[in-house]
């Protein structure tokens, strides 16, 4: 009896020593290295999440679903530009704070109607950790951040094509109309073979050709689309004539809701669009505010959680009388632009500061100094010390013509600067 329990036991050990070096098999294979990019890699799992979000999103239909092959090379393509530009991020000196992180979240949340809390909880609810979502929205904030400062450089707006354009509005009556547009790109270089470009041309009819016999449009785009933003069902987002590519603007004028246009060239390849929706302009009010701000920036002598009690501090001065907002922005904020007039800042509108600094003065009651705060400048104290509803039709319509220009050409440039990125890159796929 002894040696059967002996044995017994035996069996037992090592079914489990068995079971525990399959799980450790399994857990190696799901974290693998699937792609070497540059200095980085990207590991199975990080494939296997972004696909799993796909999936949840409201644009991806079970019904008329791309194969698990398509979207993992979706997927691997998207990882592939994300890692070339955080690794672009790590040589640039971007980073984000936890303070920035949370600002962020905060109006994530605020945007989708709820608390930050609720955002937790219908984020696990969701099946994707608080953690991991925290740092998928760091690393998009960081991403965003690296595409701006790249192609910013490459765009450049004249006065005269401002002046140019505020001419070419005003002669027009009828407000513009805004179209939003689904992009599937079938991609091939300008320089490729006579042969492989017309092969693209080819996928491109049959993708027309699918659309025509009623495919969705937006699962297509997953499925077959080399765009960046293939994931998003194609999603340009809203443009007018004047904000979306030249080339776009030449074709799409006129068109009507659900039109499908193409396929149209371009050095990246074949463009198929669809006008998903359409609207006309919206009025809307230009509103001034004139602030004044204290300014502390943290440095190797005075640590993060130091500044913001100094800003403290001094917020407990001005409100006992002990001293003035105006004695201590010249004595001690680092914003040599507004601390010799007291911290004021003049007029503005709302949208041209900071993101942290926009929504602080926005909401602000008139004759309060904030709590100190931070932005990518370091911590403030505000406080808003007049509003105004301004009459700026020129300037506002200089600002718009202004931001077309810059859209439409950052539109152009962008997939350029990412295909360029790209093309740089090492990249080698690992073999399972």
């Amino acid at each position: 009896m002894k040696q059967l329990v002996k044995f017994s036991t035996s069996v037992s050990i090592a079914l489990m020593m068995c079971i525990t070096a399959t799980v450790a098999h399994a857990q190696q294979v799901l974290d693998r290295v699937a792609v070497i990019v540059d200095d980085g890699v990207i590991l199975e799992s990080q494939i296997e999440q972004l696909i799993k979000q796909v999936k949840q999103s409201e644009n991806f239909s079970s019904a008329n679903a791309p194969s698990d092959k398509v979207l993992r090379t979706q997927a691997t393509e998207r990882l592939i530009q994300q890692e070339l530009q955080l690794q672009m991020a790590e040589r640039m000196g971007i980073e984000v704070s936890e303070a920035q992180l949370d600002q962020a979240l905060s109006r994530i949340a605020q945007d989708r109607g709820m608390s930050v809390d609720e955002l937790r909880e219908n984020t696990i609810n969701s099946g994707q950790s608080w953690p991991a979502f925290r740092e998928q929205i760091k690393t998009e904030i960081i991403t965003s951040q690296v595409e701006r400062a790249a192609v910013q450089r490459r765009v450049s707006v004249t006065p005269q094509e401002v002046e140019n354009l505020v001419n070419l509005i005003e002669q027009n009556d009828a407000s513009p109309t805004e179209y939003r547009l689904r992009q599937i790109l079938i991609g091939v270089d300008s320089d490729a073979p006579n042969e492989k470009q017309e092969a693209a041309k080819r996928r491109a009819q049959a993708v027309i050709d699918r659309l025509e016999e009623g495919e969705d449009f937006s699962q297509l785009a997953i499925r077959s689309s080399s765009g960046s933003n293939a994931l998003d069902g194609g999603d340009l987002g809203w443009m007018t004539e004047n904000s979306m590519p030249t080339l776009f603007a030449e074709v799409v004028k006129g068109k009507s809701k659900g039109e499908i246009i193409g396929p149209i060239r371009s050095g990246v390849g074949f463009h198929i669009l669809q006008v998903a929706d359409k609207r006309g302009e919206q009025v809307v009010e230009v509103q001034e505010v004139k602030a004044r701000h204290i300014l502390i920036k943290q440095s190797v002598i005075l640590s993060d959680n130091k500044a913001k009690e100094m800003l403290a501090q001094f917020r407990e001065q001005i409100l006992s009388g002990e001293k003035t907002f105006a004695e201590l922005a010249k004595e001690h904020s680092a914003d040599p632009g507004s601390a010799s007039r007291g911290g004021d800042l003049g007029w503005s509108r709302p949208d041209r500061y900071a993101e942290e600094f926009k929504q602080r003065v926005s909401t602000l009651e008139k004759g309060v100094i904030s709590e100190p705060f931070r932005t990518q400048f370091g911590w403030h104290i505000v406080e808003v010390t007049d509003r105004r509803t301004l009459d700026a039709t020129q300037e506002s319509k200089r600002d718009k013509a202004y931001q077309m220009l810059f859209s439409r050409k950052y539109r152009e440039e962008v997939d350029t600067w990412r295909q360029e990125m790209r093309d740089r890159a090492y990249v080698r796929v690992v073999a399972k």
